[in-house]
């Protein structure tokens, strides 16, 4: 690019500017006309949200949030009579972020670790809506029988190892940018026309007359072609899944392993049809959900899929790679399940209570930016620490049994020794926290805070807050090295220790330090490549099979037509529309899966984020982690990762859990106050320190 051509882009780049900005401030005075509406429509008497939200294209908890009078008719129970649901055109069992209300509970008494009991905390009821600047209310455990009900396992529900062997697929690798199209030993060159589901169906199955069982697109995401007509990247995708594909329809499952219907997912959807008149299912998905490409070719993906199958056939004979990170690892686990012993009748599935709540109440990482005044307006550096492999470093002890319920008056009856036995067990406790006078460093438990999800640490000193917290966390703030925190206990669920995911685990370690191994010292660049590859989806396998344990409610999506659109469902969520059809999604509870044991997750996490605070290596008799940092140094925490203003000189071995410096950007620099500043202050950092390894 010379001058002149720099200088006519940078022209454009402003038009581009003043076009966002004013389209920007249209879509905003149009969302204030329609929020002025709905305010209008709610004075009518006979008004109902599950009338006007399908209109508005919201969620009926958003029109509830701007016209609150009409909330009592939305929430009374059963108090309407339900429209006839259509049929879902896409079904989904799908993570989802939003559990169901739980049921209002009674306040429980408290009792206190380091401090006599304080006041019991009024808890609102949970299936209330939040305001923007409210923190959400977390569910309690009932008092009296209906709480006992609880601590009991779901009737005739339980993961067994499988009876039967884990069929293969056909796979094929496409790169929809240049239509080249790898399956087994065999590269083809496609035509993918429009790159529409139907041009591609069509494509690959006219090249392979016997067809293919998966897809795996490696690169040009054909589900964003059309991005640039929809406000969001969901919107493109869903409409891709579902355009048209001439001889095939949504695929409506088969065998054991039956997933029906489409997902849909702004980066890494799935697609799931099925020959009309005929036995042929095929899935098409993105190679995203493995791992992150750079480039690379559809023959090194192949090859790091045959590294991957290879390695994990060293551990588990009948091994079989299924679609998904999670479906893989959640299938090799119950291929770990003992034969013999105490466990030999399988590990039974809690009550549907006690899962709605640990859903409720147990957040996976711990994402916080901090920002001035609490760390200085310019940074001398930011250093990236990210836990290699971390979740793997948390699997040695897992919550088996039938779990006890440990009340406020049960736990001051006990020893300090029994207390902080319990503590530093298997188990999850409702909490008064104090955050000590003197307290000048980050917080360390989580509490809830504004919107559906969100979590945030105070740190504030002297202020208290009611949680819910894993073991390892409340032990962390108990035992700190700096000033032990105050933890009122209210409530408490405790399991047996065991080791239902020691020797899944196990293998997968040694899976993923061999790969590792090959990557660094394989003399042919494609193959340490695909090694390389293959050691990230052994980690994937891992880390999703972990969070598909959590087993969230199931989210539906379904589809009905625009001249229809009082049969919406009262409690759906609108995720797009057109001129034709109203796409939507909502809730549909807990299936019976055997699998599900979010209890398991539940401990992993709670560990990671302890030990983001504090780590000992005891080869080395060094601590590592945010508390071992000076105040004012931590800059952000995200997931396995810590941002810093200063290195550190902590151990590392290539171990899972060791901190890996990832990136190092010498400042001054100005301190991030957004997300996305940090992330672009990352990016930079790791470019800067190319010597740098994948966690």
């Amino acid at each position: 690019m010379d001058a002149q051509s720099y200088s006519t882009a940078l022209a454009d780049l402003r038009t581009v500017r003043d076009q966002i900005k004013k389209t920007r401030a249209l879509l905003a005075k149009q969302e204030t006309d329609r929020d002025k509406l709905i305010i209008q429509l709610a004075s009518y008497e006979k008004a109902k949200a599950e009338r006007i939200a399908p209109a508005a294209g919201l969620g009926v908890a958003h029109v509830v949030a701007l016209a609150p009078a009409l909330a009592p008719d939305t929430l009374a129970a059963d108090s309407t009579p339900q429209p006839p649901t259509p049929k879902p055109s896409t079904a989904q069992a799908a993570a989802d972020s939003t559990p169901p209300p739980p049921r209002p509970t009674a306040a429980p008494t408290t009792a206190t670790v380091s401090a006599p009991p304080a006041a019991p905390p009024v808890e609102a009821p949970s299936g209330q809506p939040t305001t923007a600047g409210t923190p959400r209310s977390l569910p309690a455990i009932p008092t009296g029988a209906d709480g006992d009900a609880w601590f009991a396992h779901t009737a005739n529900l339980a993961s067994t190892r499988p009876n039967f062997t884990q069929q293969a697929r056909s796979t094929v690798f496409l790169d929809t940018d240049t239509g080249v199209l790898v399956h087994r030993d065999q590269t083809h060159h496609l035509n993918l026309g429009d790159r529409s589901v139907g041009a591609l169906l069509t494509a690959v199955f006219h090249t392979l007359p016997e067809g293919a069982e998966r897809i795996y697109i490696t690169a040009g995401a054909p589900w964003h072609r059309d991005a640039d007509r929809y406000p969001y990247l969901r919107d493109a995708v869903a409409a891709w899944l579902n355009a048209p594909a001439p001889g095939w329809r949504t695929d409506t499952g088969r065998g054991h392993d039956r997933m029906a219907g489409h997902f849909v997912h702004a980066r890494n959807p799935v697609g799931r049809y099925q020959r009309e008149g005929g036995e042929q299912h095929v899935e098409i998905r993105s190679v995203g959900e493995w791992f992150d490409l750079d480039g690379d070719d559809p023959h090194t993906v192949r090859d790091a899929f045959v590294l991957l199958w290879q390695a994990l056939r060293r551990h588990w004979s009948d091994a079989v790679l299924m679609g998904s990170p999670s479906q893989t690892g959640r299938d090799l686990w119950t291929r770990t399940i003992p034969t013999r012993g105490q466990h030999a009748d399988g590990f039974p599935v809690l009550s549907e209570d006690l899962r709605g709540l640990l859903h409720a109440t147990a957040g996976q990482g711990r994402n916080e930016l901090i920002t001035p005044p609490r760390v200085p307006e310019q940074l001398p550096q930011l250093v990236e620490y990210d836990r290699t492999f971390a979740y793997a470093k948390h699997t040695w002890k897992s919550p088996v049994g039938t779990p006890r319920r440990i009340t406020a008056q049960t736990f001051a009856a006990w020893s300090e020794k029994e207390q902080l036995r319990a503590l530093y067990g298997c188990g999850h406790w409702q909490v008064r926290v104090t955050v000590p006078d003197t307290w000048n460093h980050v917080g360390l438990l989580p509490a809830p805070a504004p919107g559906d999800r969100a979590w945030h640490y105070p740190a504030t000193p002297g202020a208290t807050f009611t949680t819910w917290a894993g073991g390892p966390e409340i032990h962390t703030a108990l035992t700190n090295a700096l000033t032990p925190w105050k933890i009122e206990i209210l409530d408490g669920i405790l399991w047996e220790d065991g080791k239902p995911l020691d020797d899944w685990a196990k293998k997968l370690k040694e899976g993923w330090t061999n790969l590792s191994a090959q990557a660094h010292f394989q003399g042919n660049p494609q193959q340490a490549r695909a090694a390389h590859l293959a050691s990230r989806a052994v980690r994937a396998i891992l880390l999703y099979g972990i969070g598909s344990f959590a087993q969230r409610p199931r989210m539906v999506t379904g589809t009905t037509p625009r001249t229809m659109e009082r049969d919406v469902p009262p409690d759906a969520e609108i995720i797009s529309f057109d001129d034709e059809l109203i796409t939507w999604q909502k809730p549909s509870g807990f299936a019976r899966d055997p699998n599900a044991h979010p209890e398991w997750a539940a401990a992993i996490w709670s560990g990671a984020r302890a030990a983001l605070l504090t780590q000992r290596h005891r080869d080395d008799d060094a601590h590592a982690g945010a508390l071992h940092t000076p105040p004012g140094s931590v800059i952000a925490f995200r997931t396995d990762a810590l941002y810093l203003t200063q290195p550190q000189t902590w151990p590392y071995h290539h171990q899972p859990g060791d901190y890996l410096l990832r990136g190092h950007l010498t400042g001054p620099l100005t301190a991030p106050t957004t997300e996305e500043e940090l992330l672009t202050l990352r990016d930079t950092g790791r470019a800067a320190l190319p010597t740098g390894q994948e966690a």
